[in-house]
């Protein structure tokens, strides 16, 4: 029986080239184990972890090497067995610096290939939590596995976990509404692994009390929503297929397509009864409560005109970014821009020594021809930024008002509710740097409060 009688879709949004034709037919593979990995001890929102390791402790993978500093805050843990060295800064790709724990590599690992690959995302997955499991026991098992979200954020998803009587979730949306232009990963793991997604929804349903649970894919992707129909169907877990449309994987903008509900500005899915997560997190739920794997890997889509070989790789955290180029045989000689993330929302970088995170789910390499120069102009008045915003904003007003300094205008126009999905610079006739601007004025104003 539908749930859902409305038109899955949102007002506004734009519809790139998506460009998955690169990575969308490629399985994903294990990438060999590399000999170096860094573990940011910031891969999430709120607090970073504290170390708990010393200098040349033998670890095994899955070990944690960090405690949570916090609620809002999550463990983390060895992606690789080997001795760990002193924690020394790297960089990371949003610009940040953060404590790192490096690890040498042991020759030897507990699994690596294929029968890693059939270990985290293969064979048949339980729809029950296992026996005398207690609901509160799962938000337990995301912190304890250091589970944050995979879709970008990076929120620690224990506290969504929690069950709360006085707010209660009515709905839980999984999103699989890979909308950003090129990446792949979240279709692949929903081709090849529906049954950990499904068992990961089921397993925060159980979790919360949730009266509904809805999977959303967008409608241009049939096969995934195939294979999760096929496991959903036998434990009351609906299916939904949506537009193809940006930003349709945004919270918001997901949350109004499905329910028909918006969320407040500054508030949460939870103010309308409902909760959110990633089909990466769901099934990294699953694997942590049926099979004990903490969060130590991760889905990772490589793609671009240029990378020689785009892929979709299973890559332990705190790989260098270097390692994944090479594996993928290199940058072709064209090569003009390196992003972490899609183009849209993702952020350029240089440095390839830098590690896979947590809440990094793609690499984007694009050649001179994607981004042949657009010379800025003075802005037009057009509206076209306002009529393509998911949110309903004035983006021109807002980095007007970064530019100019004006921070109680930029909070008048709402610049803390923007969500950078990057539809207004897209739009922009005038190829104005919306989002960086919105950017830099929300970081300012976070400074100052």
């Amino acid at each position: 029986m539908k749930l859902f009688h409305h038109t899955p879709s949102f007002p506004r949004g734009v519809h790139p080239s998506d460009g998955k034709e690169f990575s969308a037919n490629a399985p994903i593979e294990a990438l060999p184990t590399p000999k170096m990995v860094r573990i940011p001890l910031q891969q999430h929102l709120g607090a970073p972890a504290q170390a708990t390791v010393k200098p040349r402790t033998e670890v095994v993978m899955g070990d944690p090497i960090g405690e949570a500093a916090g609620m809002i805050s999550s463990p983390i843990h060895a992606s690789l067995s080997g001795a760990t060295a002193k924690v020394n800064p790297t960089p990371l790709p949003n610009g940040r610096r953060v404590d790192a724990i490096p690890i040498k590599v042991a020759e030897e690992q507990p699994l690596e290939g294929k029968e890693l690959l059939s270990a985290m995302l293969g064979g048949e997955w339980p729809l029950e939590p296992p026996r005398d499991f207690k609901p509160e026991q799962v938000a337990e098992a995301a912190r304890e596995a250091g589970i944050v979200g995979h879709g970008g954020a990076a929120f620690p998803s224990h506290v969504k976990l929690i069950r709360n009587h006085e707010r209660p979730v009515d709905t839980i949306l999984i999103n699989g509404c890979e909308c950003e232009p090129y990446l792949t990963a979240d279709y692949r793991l929903m081709l090849e692994s529906p049954g950990s997604v499904v068992a990961g929804a089921a397993l925060a349903r159980f979790a919360t009390g949730a009266r509904r649970v809805v999977i959303c894919v967008e409608d241009h992707v049939p096969d995934a929503a195939a294979a999760l129909r096929t496991i959903a169907d036998r434990c009351d877990i609906e299916v939904l297929e949506l537009q193809k449309k940006y930003p349709q994987g945004g919270e918001k903008s997901l949350a109004l397509a499905v329910l028909g509900k918006t969320i407040p500005s500054g508030g949460l899915p939870l103010d309308i009864g409902a909760m959110i997560l990633n089909v990466g997190t769901a099934a990294a739920l699953a694997r942590k409560v049926h099979r004990g794997f903490n969060l130590t890997h991760r889905v990772v889509c490589v793609t671009g005109r240029g990378i020689t070989r785009p892929a979709n790789l299973l890559v332990p955290l705190g790989t260098p970014i270097r390692e994944l180029i090479d594996f993928c045989g290199g940058l072709r000689p064209d090569t003009q821009r390196m992003v972490a993330g899609g183009p849209m929302m993702g952020f350029g970088f240089s440095d390839t020594s830098m590690p896979i995170t947590k809440g990094n789910g793609g690499l984007t390499f694009l050649t001179r021809s994607d981004v042949e120069a657009q010379q800025e102009t003075a802005c037009l008045r057009c509206g076209r930024c306002v009529d393509v915003c998911p949110l309903n904003l004035v983006p021109s007003r807002m980095a007007t008002a970064t530019r100019s300094r004006n921070w109680e205008l930029a909070e008048d126009y709402h610049i803390g509710a923007c969500m950078e999905c990057g539809s207004c610079a897209y739009a922009c006739p005038a190829h104005l740097p919306l989002v960086q601007l919105i950017r830099v004025g929300k970081a300012t104003l976070r400074s100052r409060s």
